[in-house]
């Protein structure tokens, strides 16, 4: 029997903040929908559908409906509670529901009805018949081969990559494919490749690049590069994510050369272990970031990492280009240099368990699995506009380009702090219809109130990446636009994409994954390392199934094959391939993504090694004998907090908050100045195995049954 209107008074939605017309309006729907139906779902779908819960209502209101209509839901058997419903006719206008009403009846047979009903059905057959479902993104998506490939997958015996050849025999540059109109059948010189704004310029028009005029500064920047460097020369980016670091980061692959692309937060000694470890020939840089009204040096930090070479961009003034069309012959008339698709385009960064970050190579069939992934979960189509503050040293910076370039939309770009008013009325003005955050930063948006009285109406979705989402946090996202979902996604830069998303086939629940990729499949691991049963809710280590394409098949300074498929499982005759999360099945078929599996935590969206943060607070301290570092998350969702586990002297008395104050500083300084230690606890001694390897996870579950006991206080 559903009692949340019971709980719900008449009185309590006033003073929260409706009319006494709107309170009247929402009970008599509740009445009239459980009148009908029993179920707590239809009623939250219809108070959504008729957008009785409006984005300017207090969030205390929005809070109360919400809570007390699923108060009586029992998670533990039903799974989470659903806050958006696809709907039967918009769905077939989807992506991914435009190519099942096309391909759905000759592919899945008399099995396919809508492309709601079908969606597991239509993922399992992807995932079984990877070559046609290739095939037929290839055609959705702007890419152009100056050669063809021979087939899509080449996973014969004979072939001795785990994962297979992905598109052998192709040659293509994948920078042009995102420039020329010609590589997808909606794109036009004309149409709008980027919108952007400065920090500061609020009352001024938005402005913009037409794909023409992008391609005509990437052409300019790509014969400077020839008439500065060698062909084989790699170039390095350390920049913020400003219309200067798209262009030249196009410019590098579109002339056939390697970019390194460094995170803008980077202390000098990161930045320096990053150009050793790619043989960086110059690096690209900014003078100032310009970032909530203040000048934070750039260059001086850069400088002191010792490059061979430096560029500086001025963050604010006139084109820095325009002095190079007196100069070079032919400016804007440029023959991209095509080459395979295993060639190397671009190299990122990942933190590994072991002291250096692991040097991960993006091919040129990297970009093309990102943007499959944009195309299908987020729905990214020809006319939309795609904001997410980011960085292109970080794996969404590259998946937001190719993305938005790769499907004809348009790239938003707010170059400034995104934490205040002025990126949401960028978000506002620049008219964006897909924005991608982490959940830190809505927090920060949810209790500065900073967003209040913007207009975020036209989003039609969001997308949520890099650490765990709150739920209440989702919840007044979600309302800024009357309940518009949020598309969770959880991968890797080593994937170039994700292996969890959510789908706008399937209902969706704050804080929660609803599916695999499109053709990836996974198995979630006992502790004996025995795949679970496929419906089974389940907690393990996840394994994924190798065959994806564009993701890693080497390192650049690591061995691939040890980290990622030594002593994994055989599973129906496939290797599995190691990724290092800990992964929740709940009933009903949602994912939540645990923590992870090895020594790296998630801090902030930024995947660390403990290692590293240890190295540094061993030296911090005299009092201090070793350090262990884990990440733990809060019970309630959200980004991990740093935790350090302490062991001191003998005879020696610690203070637990100056150690953390120290160790804050310490990690700041020489790691990420994001990095915050957020409780440190002395202890007698570290728990490790009979061989010595310290029990990290031992330590992780303390702090989750302490936070755990705290919560129920």
């Amino acid at each position: 029997m559903f009692r949340g209107k019971m709980k719900m008074k008449m009185e309590e939605l006033i003073a929260c903040g409706m009319s006494v017309e709107e309170a009247e309006q929402l009970m008599k729907v509740i009445d009239d929908v459980i009148s009908k139906v029993d179920d707590v779902r239809e009623v939250w779908r219809e108070v959504v559908a008729r957008k009785l819960l409006k984005p300017e209502h207090p969030h205390a209101l929005h809070q109360m409906v919400y809570y007390t209509l699923y108060s009586d839901w029992d998670s533990s058997l039903l799974g989470p509670p659903p806050y958006w419903f696809p709907n039967s006719y918009e769905s077939r206008y989807t992506n991914l529901g435009r190519m099942m009403e096309a391909h759905g009846p000759r592919l899945l047979g008399k099995s396919y009805q809508d492309p709601i009903s079908s969606f597991s059905t239509f993922h399992n057959f992807t995932l079984h018949n990877p070559e046609i479902y290739w095939s037929l993104v290839l055609k959705e998506l702007s890419v152009w081969f100056r050669s063809p490939p021979r087939r899509i997958l080449d996973d014969t015996i004979d072939n001795s990559k785990p994962g297979g050849t992905w598109f052998p025999g192709a040659l293509l540059n994948i920078s042009e494919c995102c420039l020329m109109p010609t590589a997808h059948p909606r794109k036009m010189d004309t149409s709008l490749a980027i919108v952007f704004r400065q920090e500061g310029a609020d009352h001024l028009p938005v402005s913009h690049f037409t794909l023409k005029q992008l391609r005509l500064q990437v052409m300019l920047v790509a014969n400077v590069l020839d008439a500065t460097f060698a062909k084989d020369d790699v170039i390095a980016i350390d920049m913020p994510m400003t219309v200067n670091a798209v262009i030249i980061y196009l410019a590098i692959i579109l002339s056939g050369r390697i970019v390194v692309t460094i995170a803008d937060s980077f202390a000098a000694k990161e930045i320096a272990t990053r150009l050793r470890i790619s043989n960086a020939k110059a690096i690209f840089t900014q003078d100032f970031i310009l970032r909530g009204g203040r000048r934070f040096p750039l260059y001086s930090r850069v400088l002191e990492a010792a490059p061979n070479i430096t560029i500086v961009i001025p963050a604010v003034g006139e084109s820095v280009w325009s002095n190079y069309n007196l100069i070079l012959h032919r400016p804007h008339d440029y023959s991209p240099v095509y080459q395979p698709g295993d060639a190397i385009t671009h190299i990122l960064f990942s933190s590994g368990t072991t002291g250096d970050p692991k040097a991960v190579p993006w091919t040129q069939l990297s970009p093309i699995r990102a943007a499959a992934d944009t195309w299908a979960h987020m729905d990214v189509q020809v006319g939309d506009v795609m904001c997410w503050p980011t960085n292109l040293g970080w794996v969404v910076g590259p998946i937001l380009l190719y993305g938005c370039f790769l499907s004809g939309a348009t790239l938003a770009l707010y170059h400034g702090s995104p934490l205040g008013r002025g990126f949401g009325k960028f978000v506002q003005d620049a008219r964006v219809t897909l924005l991608g955050t982490v959940p830190s930063l809505v927090k920060t948006w949810k209790n500065t109130h900073c967003m209040d009285g913007l207009d975020w109406t036209r989003l039609r979705a969001y997308a949520s990446s890099g650490e765990a989402s709150n739920v209440d946090d989702d919840l007044w996202l979600s309302s800024r636009s009357y309940y518009k979902p949020i598309i969770e996604c959880c991968g890797g830069t080593e994937l170039a994409g994700g292996y969890l998303q959510s789908s706008l086939l399937q209902p969706q629940a704050f804080g929660a994954f609803s599916t695999p990729s499109m053709s990836t499949g996974f198995v979630i691991l006992d502790d004996h390392g025995n795949p679970f049963p496929e419906d089974q809710a389940c907690e393990g280590e996840l394994a994924l199934f190798p065959l994806l394409p564009g993701a890693t098949d080497r390192l650049l300074n690591a061995d691939h094959e040890k980290i990622y498929f030594e002593g994994m499982p055989l599973y129906k005759g496939m290797r599995l391939r190691r990724h290092g999360d800990i992964v929740k099945r709940t009933v009903g078929g949602y994912y939540l993504v645990q923590g992870r599996a090895d020594d790296t935590m998630n801090l902030g969206g930024i995947k660390t090694s403990s290692v590293e943060i240890e190295r540094v607070c061993n030296q911090t301290d005299g009092s201090v004998l070793e350090t262990a570092a884990v990440g733990a998350a809060s019970p309630h969702g959200g980004p991990e907090m740093l935790v350090l586990f302490v062991v001191v002297k003998e005879n020696i008395t610690a203070d637990p908050e100056k150690l953390r104050i120290q160790f804050s500083k310490a990690i700041q300084h020489n790691l990420n100045p994001l990095f915050k230690v957020r409780l440190v606890k002395i202890i007698p001694e570290l728990p490790r195995t009979v061989t010595g390897k310290l029990l990290r996870r031992v330590l992780r579950d303390q702090v989750k049954q302490e936070l755990s006991l705290r919560s129920r206080i």
